[in-house]
């Protein structure tokens, strides 16, 4: 991993994706996602300041434990401006998302665990399928291959 040398506060797009590993599409999409952001020098190239591989850093662990980026966002907008996120605001965050996390957990240990089930229906379509009806939340109004024909009833009458 290249070092940079402590005198240099400003980084270019590629120092920045070469010390923090992200390639310089994604740091482009996390500014335009108002992840990081950057300066433009008078020749209109960027420059990031280098609190940014901090903000890079956590938004790449964060991402890897599957919190979407919007919520990674909204964590970022709580910081004071120009703040990187420091053990404490991960020790937070990551406790107020453990919930979000055990409930996606259950989720997909509930998908696994009825893959077989539902690749015999073929259609999607029975009344206790549990990747189309979870909890077979349709089943008191109607059953079985019925409910796609009534979506589309409902959507053309709407239009």
């Amino acid at each position: 991993m290249p070092q940079i040398p402590e005198k240099i506060h400003e980084l270019t797009v590629g120092q920045l994706s070469a010390r923090s590993g992200a390639a310089v599409s994604a740091l482009h999409f996390y500014e335009s996602k108002g992840l990081i952001s950057s300066r433009r020098t008078g020749g209109n190239q960027r420059r990031y300041s280098r609190d940014a591989l901090r903000r890079v850093a956590f938004v790449r662990a964060a991402q890897r434990v599957g919190i979407p980026l919007a919520t990674i966002r909204e964590a970022l907008a709580e910081l004071p401006e120009e703040r990187t996120p420091d053990r404490d605001d991960w020790a937070r965050l990551s406790e107020a998302w453990r919930g979000e996390l055990d409930e996606r957990i259950k989720q997909l240990g509930r998908l696994r665990d009825h893959l077989t089930d539902c690749i015999g229906c073929g259609c999607l379509s029975l009344e206790t399928c549990v990747l189309s009806n979870p909890d077979d939340v349709f089943g008191d109004r109607l059953t079985g291959s019925r409910l796609l024909p009534e979506r589309r009833r409902s959507g053309s009458d709407a239009g």
